[in-house]
């Protein structure tokens, strides 16, 4: 087996890989750029190597860095992970030639499949069923409508070598093509050093559901079962579960055997996924072949009980399979939540920044019957940076049936903690008490249709709102008791009854209890609510406790008169006040909105690409103001309203901050 591996990735996935080598008994050595420089990563592994500045194109995509690296630490082998070089074929041939192992598969085999371009091809000559579309090098615009248009609205826009949701746009018109096909280009370009676009025809409300296959260097191929990743937002994965809840056995099967001929006819002898474009009638079309370990991969871990990692490397050492596929089964379901730093309520852009707070969940199994794992590559304290894709971490849950997974989901993001920068734990908690999704009817427009309008939270529930008044009264009592007993001089009896407001709704309550316990009797409503099990004191930014035996935690905050709380996606101000204070609320005029229709803001902090607008240009609703660059992505930003431009405040080249104003209108 091999003594050392050096790692050429970053992040969450590089401390995925350093601990499957731990338990192996294997050294690491990690590259890392500028902003990786104090990264988790580089505090775990048993060596490090510094490669060049932070833009991926100066440091993770330089293979010569990398080789040298590896040559520098005595290494025998390159774990890729996922993104960067792991699907490139010429730095797999590199390192055979430079007696490195790749542990990824051969170069013929990504040369096949991890190109997007040639494995339609390929496919196609193989019998495999494909997507409709062009297959081939576009070489501008121009060409790129005239495709479009042959084909048919709605198309796809995809990078040959793209990946991980970038380098993708769906176009719905010829101005979607004129827009998109450049950004697609550039971001191509930015992401994989390899700019070749090719158009497929976009499949309206499919299912993304994808194969996991596992060969050796001996002829050895098995599939893993399938992952469904339908629940995508910018053609980018957000939640992903194994198995699916579409298949049926005999689906299951026809798909398995397809992704396994595929693998066997490119000799494909290492981890992969073969992925698929299903109809909700169980149809099925080959939409191409990652050549590398997927983001996705420990669902697939969560149900088989295998360590993917593992398994790559024992095949680059030369190992048999140990297992056939008759010896694997689906052991019950698993879930996993991509943690973004991203704002959900401003449209889920991304959200730069330093983790000033980090508290996962606890994994292992949990009380209730589910399990958590987190796969992550931070630590508090850590910055997110503008230069890598913002995930923060993959939030995993299994349980024996897919509604306890879902549940287990539900209460580990209840447990997930994070400050400093905006991310979507509030939208993922949303779609665990979607019933849409808890009832399996997904496709790859499901945030769209779900959230039309943008994500802003969801209404709290009648058991929602008996947790944010409770809270907010047990919160209240608390900080009145720790009040009393630092005042000096004489002082009335504590008032125990009060009025809490949630939103529009008002309750009057009467409070009695401490020491982890409180009661809190609806006046009005004949009813009481029993906290038990506190965990929380002022300061803290969590609240843990149980309501009539149930477990819940909440995210608080103080605000005047009250406190800012949040479970899962409904959140709200709640003031707890006595009541002549709330009869005097209810007359106070609403504060109005500041207008700021006449701005185009920066939705992010970011880079200006480009700048399309002068001083002086009419302007129509929808037309493109700018482009922005952030998370290696092109952001378009439109105008919202028709307008003359009185000002424009920024040019290309010059970095913005988010909410910056960017152009005013007359």
């Amino acid at each position: 087996m091999f003594t050392k591996i050096l790692i050429a990735n970053r992040g969450e996935i590089a401390v995925r890989v350093i601990k499957t080598c731990r338990r192996l008994g294997i050294a690491t050595v990690v590259v890392y750029s500028d902003a990786d420089a104090g990264s988790l990563a580089v505090e775990m592994a048993d060596e490090s190597v510094h490669i060049g500045a932070s833009p991926a194109a100066q440091s993770y995509l330089v293979a010569d860095k990398i080789i040298a690296a590896c040559k520098e630490t005595g290494a025998q082998a390159i774990h890729p992970g996922f993104g960067f070089l792991s699907e490139n074929a010429g730095f797999a041939k590199r390192c055979a030639d430079e007696g490195i192992v790749f542990i990824g598969p051969n170069p013929g085999a990504i040369s096949a499949m991890g190109d997007k371009i040639e494995s339609k091809k390929f496919a196609q000559a193989a019998g495999v069923s494909c997507v409709p579309g062009h297959i081939g090098e576009i070489a501008d615009t121009a060409e790129a409508v005239t495709i479009a248009e042959q084909i048919g609205y709605p198309v796809m826009i995809k990078a040959s070598a793209g990946g991980g949701g970038k380098g993708i746009r769906v176009a719905w018109s010829r101005q979607d093509v004129e827009e998109g096909f450049p950004a697609v280009r550039a971001e191509a370009k930015a992401s994989f050093g390899d700019d070749r676009i090719f158009i497929e025809k976009f499949i309206e409300s499919p299912r993304h559901i994808e194969i996991q296959v596992l060969g050796d260097k001996h002829g050895n191929v098995v599939h893993l079962f399938e992952r469904e990743c339908s629940i995508q937002r910018r053609n980018q994965k957000v939640i992903e579960e194994a198995p699916s809840p579409l298949l049926d056995p005999a689906t299951r099967e026809a798909m398995g055997a397809q992704a396994v001929a595929l693998a066997k006819a490119v000799n494909y002898d290492s981890a992969g996924t073969v992925e698929f474009v299903a109809g909700q009638d169980k149809s099925f079309f080959f939409l191409e072949m990652n050549t590398r370990l997927q983001v996705e991969h420990p669902v697939t871990e969560l149900i088989t009980g295998l360590d993917l990692v593992e398994q790559m490397i024992r095949s680059a050492w030369g190992e048999t399979l140990a297992f056939q596929q008759s010896d694997l089964k689906i052991n019950g379901w698993a879930i996993e939540s991509r943690i973004y730093a991203e704002d959900p309520y401003r449209k889920f852009l991304p959200s730069i920044g330093r983790l000033v707070r980090y508290a996962p969940p606890a994994e292992g199994q949990q009380d209730g019957g589910y399990t958590i794992r987190n796969d992550a590559g931070v630590r508090e304290g850590d910055e997110i940076s503008m230069y890598y894709d913002p995930m923060i971490s993959k939030l995993c849950s299994w349980a024996p049936t897919r509604i306890a997974a879902i549940d287990g989901m539900g209460r580990a993001l209840e447990d997930f903690h994070i400050e400093g920068l905006g991310q979507n734990i509030p939208f993922l908690a949303a779609v665990m008490d979607e019933e849409r999704f808890r009832s399996g009817q997904l496709a790859t427009s499901y945030i769209k249709d779900q959230f039309p309008d943008g994500f802003q939270g969801a209404q709290a529930t009648q058991a929602q709102l008996d947790i944010l008044t409770a809270v907010g009264a047990a919160m209240q009592r608390v900080q009145a008791a720790r009040a009393r007993s630092q005042a000096s001089g004489l002082m009335g009896p504590a008032r125990d009854e009060w009025v809490v407001a949630v939103g529009s709704a008002k309750r009057r309550v009467k409070v009695s209890g401490q020491d982890g316990e409180v009661t809190v009797a609806l006046l009005d409503e004949g009813r009481s609510l029993s906290l038990t099990d506190i965990a929380w004191r002022p300061g803290q930014p969590v609240f843990r406790a149980r309501l009539g035996g149930q477990a819940f935690t909440v995210q608080v905050a103080p605000a005047a008169e009250g406190f800012d709380i949040r479970h899962r996606a409904a959140k709200a101000r709640v003031l707890v006040l006595t009541p002549r204070s709330a009869e005097l609320h209810g007359k106070l005029p609403a504060k109005q909105a500041a207008d700021t229709s006449k701005l185009v803001l920066s939705p992010m902090p970011g880079l200006v690409v480009s700048m399309d607008v002068a001083q002086g240009q009419a302007v129509r609703e929808g037309e493109v103001v700018c482009v922005l660059e952030a998370m290696k992505m092109q952001n378009i930003i439109r105008a919202e309203r028709d307008g003359t431009v009185k000002a424009v405040n920024a040019k290309a080249g010059d970095p913005v901050a988010a909410d910056e104003v960017l152009v005013e209108f007359a």
